[in-house]
């Protein structure tokens, strides 16, 4: 058992899925569904409203320190996503998507990466195309019937609520980068 100021990790995954995530250089996310629970909030001016998990947003600043770039790509847009992923530092996106499949092809090759070190979550049947070609692919645990048989894994958590941050950490401890991103937390605090 960990106590405190321990830096040991309580999370873990099978070896069997980490290893089938291993090798992840991006991770593309969907928006709706995955970063946020799915509902829209639609003022009466036409202004959209969304909720974002706070655990999320510290997973994608997490994933960017390993050297695994998050990827925004969502069929919808609005002022509140676009602030959000400012917030996070977020720069490789496509928001709007009619065609994930097309918008994901161009940020892929501006970083130099094929499918095979891409993992992508989503929750919907626009996401099917990505979830397909994936190298890893994982939905969130509200995801439609199809996109749940199609992936490598299912998180635990549903969209909005922290789903975003599992499959961050499941690709932070396939990259072995979660227990020095750990230790590096606990050496920044002062425990006495």
């Amino acid at each position: 058992m960990s106590g405190i100021g321990s830096a040991q990790p309580a999370l873990g995954f099978a070896a069997e899925l980490l290893l089938q995530a291993q090798g992840m250089r991006a991770a593309i996310f969907d928006v709706d569904g995955v970063l946020t629970d799915g509902r829209l909030y639609i003022g009466e001016h036409g202004e959209q409203f969304k909720a974002f998990h706070v655990h999320d947003g510290h997973g994608l600043k997490l994933l960017a320190q390993a050297g695994i770039t998050p990827v925004v790509i969502s069929g919808r847009d609005s002022a509140a996503l676009r602030r959000r992923l400012a917030d996070l530092g977020i720069t490789r996106l496509a928001l709007a998507a009619g065609d994930k499949l097309r918008a994901a092809e161009p940020l892929l090759a501006s970083l130099s990466l094929d499918w095979s070190q891409v993992a992508a979550i989503g929750d919907d049947w626009p996401d099917l195309p990505l979830l397909r070609r994936a190298g890893f692919a994982c939905a969130v645990a509200d995801a439609h019937t199809e996109v749940l048989a199609t992936v490598h894994h299912v998180t635990t958590r549903r969209g909005g609520e922290g789903a975003a941050r599992e499959f961050c950490d499941l690709l932070l401890m396939a990259a072995g980068r979660y227990a020095a991103l750990l230790q590096q937390q606990h050496d920044s605090l002062d425990v006495r």
